[in-house]
């Protein structure tokens, strides 16, 4: 009885169904993340940090959603190579991975600068502001985001794109336009603060568009 018990959890663990929400609940974490961050932190690299004088609510809310957006977003990729299975291409399987896990390193980096920004404020608020100690750790933030996020993120979109394409993982339409969404992304980082809420909207289209697969089966059969 526990082996067939176990054998019907594995199989409900493999189901398309679990990436899907997985990356729905990334998508919707990281866009809070991002949205509360830009309710109280002026994107300019460059500014002295008067908002550490305001309320750091919405800051410190986004640093807490931020280990829950990791998970969501290892829960995807583990389901997305688990459901390609034999089809999986070595050489793509480890950029796939390797970027994803990078991607993810970057985001923990910045949250985890801004989080000592925030403690070395409360240590020492009249000494922090305007001070190289922060310039550096604000530097250090939006180059982690701004940079090494976002370049990490379009080979992790080129390689899923990819993958897609050659093993009809996702609709054709969605993979091809994952090589459109991420040269917006590599090149409108310069020039657009939310270009980088087009990756989690990537990832929510995936998403959606693997449970719409889901859910249409058993009506098709």
């Amino acid at each position: 009885m526990n082996s067939d018990q176990a054998r019907l959890t594995h199989a409900h663990l493999r189901t398309p169904r679990a990436a899907a929400v997985a990356g729905i609940l990334f998508s919707v974490l990281l866009f809070a993340v991002f949205w509360l961050m830009r309710l109280s932190i002026p994107g300019d690299p460059f500014e002295p940090g008067a908002w550490l004088e305001g309320s750091l609510t919405y800051v410190t809310l986004a640093m807490n959603l931020v280990p829950f957006a990791g998970v969501a977003f290892l829960w995807f990729i583990g389901v997305l190579r688990d459901r390609l299975g034999a089809r999986e291409d070595q050489f793509f399987a480890t950029v796939f991975l390797g970027s994803g896990l990078l991607l993810l390193a970057m985001l923990f980096a910045a949250a985890a600068a801004f989080g000592a920004i925030i403690t070395a404020f409360h240590a020492a608020p009249g000494a922090l502001e305007n001070s190289p100690t922060f310039h550096f750790g604000r530097g250090l933030a939006y180059g982690m985001i701004n940079i090494y996020l976002i370049k990490t993120a379009t080979v992790f979109m080129f390689t899923t794109s990819t993958i897609a394409l050659y093993t009809h993982l996702t609709p054709r339409w969605l993979a091809l336009g994952g090589y459109v969404v991420a040269i917006i992304l590599l090149i409108g980082s310069y020039y657009l603060d939310w270009s980088l809420l087009v990756f989690p909207l990537w990832v929510l289209l995936i998403s959606l568009s693997i449970l719409w697969e889901k859910e249409a089966a058993p009506s098709s059969s």
